[in-house]
Formats: C-alpha cells, sequence, structure tokens
C-alpha cells in the first residue's frame, strides 16, 4: 500500500530518538536534493520517493539505517558499498558512523535514470 503525503514520512521520522530523527531527515533532504520533482510516499510502512516508479525507500532500524534502491541501484555501486552490509536489494548505513550523502545522492541519481529509460521505453510501446 502506498500513501502519497509527506505528513506521513513526518509521522515515520517522529516516531524515533532524536539521533535516528536527524539521520533520517538527512536522508531524506539528500534524496530530495538528487530527486526534486520525486513525489513523498509511504510504501511498505517505510519512507520512499516515487518519480517514473518507485526510486528508493528507506529505513531505521535498531543499529542501521536501510537504504533500498532496489537491486540494479545495489549493483551499480557495489563497489561503493562493500563497505557496508546489506543485501541483494538494500544498503545498511549504521548509525554510529556519519551517513554517505554523497554516495546516496549519487545512488538516487542513478535510479532517476533508470526510471526515466523505463519509461521512455513504456511509452514507445
Amino acid at each position: 500500500m502506498t500513501t502519497n503525503n509527506s505528513n506521513g514520512i513526518d509521522a515515520y521520522i517522529a516516531g524515533f530518538q532524536e539521533p535516528v530523527q536527524k539521520l533520517l531527515q538527512e536522508v531524506r533532504a539528500t534524496i530530495k536534493a538528487a530527486a526534486p520533482q520525486a513525489e513523498e510516499v509511504i510504501s511498505y510502512g517505510m519512507p520512499a520517493f516515487r518519480q517514473n516508479g518507485m526510486l528508493v525507500y528507506f529505513a531505521a532500524f535498531k543499529h542501521h539505517i536501510g537504504f533500498y534502491p532496489a537491486p540494479a541501484g545495489i549493483e551499480a555501486f557495489r563497489n561503493e558499498l562493500s563497505a557496508y552490509k546489506g543485501t541483494k536489494g538494500s544498503v545498511h548505513f549504521p548509525l554510529d558512523k556519519p551517513l554517505p550523502v554523497e554516495l546516496i545522492s549519487n545512488i538516487v541519481a542513478f535510479r532517476l535514470s533508470e526510471n526515466r529509460q523505463k519509461a521512455l521505453l513504456r511509452k514507445k510501446k
């Protein structure tokens, strides 16, 4: 289920302790700067951004911020992400380390480009 409003993201972030709130706000601001036209939504219970399809999701956990740029986003930045734990479609940024905002920004830009290409292909069909 997807909810179309930034109030949902505000409420999500407000549910955490202040240090985690700051990290979540930093991730949010980084994504917004990289994808200013993207729509903020709550999807699968997590903050997410959508433009020509879903771009990225993010969420807070006990020891990390989960960032979900889809498997293609992980694969495209495999070397840069090798310092972090994660899965096929996610990366875990530890709460006790600075966020790699430039890397997050680059991944969002990649996902924007990928979604634009997919949208163009859909239009041609």
